[in-house]
């Protein structure tokens, strides 16, 4: 499907949000962000999980960073997984290296509403905006590609 504008795709369970995850990680590129939102529970950990691992290999242990709010893999590009969901605000977010990852490779970042729009404009043009809601026992994934990320082709 081409990302040219918002598209929403229904996720079964647990494994088709890892698929999805795999699936974008042959698109994300350095200096690119791909944005999590969505409730608790939704399933961002899982995405970023089914991401990295398809670059780092299934081995590869994902923990989510709520508490260490920041784990770097050394994939192609370069990953960082971001968890804003504890910082207070947006100097927080911004102090514990996010634009340096944007420098050395690319992003993931859950609970990206610690830093405005206006921030993440100038920090990351490049930038596909994934919010997951709960759907019965399934989730939706609406994707919202800016900049380069528009007209990428994902496969599911």
């Amino acid at each position: 499907m081409k990302l040219d504008a918002p598209v929403q795709i229904a996720l079964a369970d647990a494994a088709a949000t890892t698929r999805l995850g795999a699936a974008l990680s042959g698109l994300i590129g350095s200096g690119e962000a791909i944005l999590l939102t969505g409730p608790l529970g939704a399933g961002k950990s899982v995405l970023a999980r089914g991401l990295i691992q398809a670059l780092a290999g299934a081995d590869e242990e994902v923990p989510s960073p709520t508490f260490t709010l920041v784990q770097f893999y050394e994939t192609a590009p370069p990953i960082a997984h971001f968890d804003l969901y504890r910082l207070e605000g947006q100097g927080e977010a911004l102090e514990i290296g996010l634009e340096e990852a944007l420098d050395q490779g690319a992003v993931l970042v859950e609970w990206p509403v610690r830093i405005s729009e206006a921030e993440w404009t100038r920090l990351a043009p490049d930038r596909l905006t994934l919010e997951l809601s709960h759907a019965g026992e399934g989730r939706i994934a609406r994707l919202s590609p800016l900049g380069a990320w528009k007209g990428r082709t994902l496969e599911l």
